[in-house]
């Protein structure tokens, strides 16, 4: 079973979606190049902020900071800062961990105020939803109690607290999104996967079935042949003084035989008749003479068929011939009632002994929805009707011509 491919630069993917979409075999490290762009983004605007906000509260007229009472703690809160910082390049391993370490930073530290939005923005995005919502609600207890031990002289003490719950619930929103997005990709890719296998099973059960109706069809062609060589083989046998003509025609007859059993055990080589058939014997096969009554059963059914056909000694047609010939066109004039209901359908059928049998389906390309929203199909006719023709060691196309319809064309084998 092939898988859907790898995606052409998997050195744009988050290693979350990596470790989902590329097999791990084709996969050199666990942290990719755009995990290395955003962490080192995220490390370089975390310590100039750690710079900032440490070089504006030594300032005399400190603009963003909030001032401190001694410069030892200005001091003490970059350094936990940048402290923070360094955390950052562990955050993918261990996000929550660090998240609740850190957590206590946030009653009073203003340095480490981004590194721990980014801190809080990695447990909402790699973590349950119902993680990201507690870790959001001790933050919120952490900035009533930062506004308070740290008020600010511009601000009231509502104003920062509005404040810190917009940011939060900001980063809360944007995490979700990012996460909700990455579980949509590896959902559809899973989906796409699902049905790529189901489909090659369909298509794998197609063609089993069809290998062993094929082999039921075959087997009551092979048993006449076999007892015919037996019966002629047993009346020279038994008659070794037998007029020579009539020896001539019983040789002819089992070589005859030989022969037509030769080409019928070719189709069916390599096929594995299923056990528990049953005794119930099978009904008769359609050979290409039962093909004017399959016609008028579609013209009855209100099917415009237009039918051509110019095949050479009709009656000298080998059974499994005509029998391949009549399953094409039935599966040719069943597609063109489910997908182009009303259309005409044109039936070409030539060929003679030495040339091949040529059998082509031809019906307009179906415009909208087909009344009634169509017949349902499985979508594995064309595949049963494609193993047919390689068995009997013919050639098929179907599809769009260069006239815009579709047509099913094959062509058989039909020796001289």
């Amino acid at each position: 079973m092939t898988s859907l491919a790898v995606p052409e630069h998997p050195w744009l993917l988050p290693g979350a979606l990596a470790d989902a979409v590329i097999p791990e075999a084709t996969r050199r490290h666990r942290r990719t190049t755009r995990d290395w762009a955003v962490d080192v983004l995220a490390f370089l605007i975390s310590l100039l902020w750690v710079l900032f906000a440490t070089a504006d509260a030594l300032s005399p007229a400190p603009e963003a900071a909030i001032p401190l009472p001694h410069d030892w703690m200005v001091g003490a809160d970059a350094l936990l800062g940048l402290v923070c910082c360094g955390l950052l390049w562990l955050r993918r391993r261990w996000p929550l961990g660090l998240a609740v370490a850190t957590l206590p930073l946030n009653l009073f530290s203003m340095a480490a105020a981004v590194p721990l939005l980014i801190l809080y923005f990695t447990v909402v995005v790699h973590r349950r939803t119902a993680v990201a919502i507690a870790v959001t609600g001790a933050g919120l207890v952490t900035n009533l109690v930062f506004s308070w031990t740290r008020p600010d002289p511009n601000w009231p003490y509502w104003a920062t607290v509005a404040w810190g719950v917009v940011i939060t619930l900001a980063v809360l929103a944007w995490g979700m999104f990012v996460r909700a997005r990455r579980q949509l990709i590896v959902s559809l890719r899973e989906r796409a996967e699902r049905a790529e296998a189901e489909q090659q099973l369909r298509v794998a059960q197609a063609r089993h079935l069809e290998r062993t109706r094929i082999a039921r069809e075959m087997h009551d062609v092979l048993a006449h042949r076999i007892s015919l060589l037996s019966l002629h083989a047993g009346a020279l046998e038994f008659r070794p003084d037998a007029p020579s003509d009539e020896v001539a025609r019983a040789a002819g007859v089992i070589r005859g035989s030989a022969h037509a059993a030769l080409q019928d055990l070719r189709e069916v080589i390599g096929v594995l008749r299923a056990e528990g058939d049953g005794d119930a014997p099978e009904p008769p096969q359609p050979t290409l003479g039962d093909l004017p009554a399959l016609i008028a059963e579609s013209r009855a059914a209100g099917v415009r068929v237009n039918v051509t056909d110019t095949v050479v000694a009709p009656g000298d047609v080998p059974a499994g011939l005509g029998r391949a010939a009549y399953r094409i066109v039935q599966e040719g004039l069943t597609n063109a009632r489910k997908h182009a209901s009303g259309a005409a359908v044109t039936v070409d059928v030539a060929g003679g002994p030495g040339t091949g049998l040529t059998v082509a389906i031809r019906n307009r390309w179906p415009v909208g929805t087909p009344a009634g929203g169509g017949l349902p199909g499985a979508g594995t006719g064309l595949v049963g009707i494609t193993e047919r023709v390689t068995l009997a060691g013919g050639r098929l196309a179907y599809g769009r011509d260069d006239a815009g319809d579709f047509r099913l064309a094959a062509w058989l084998p039909w020796p001289a």
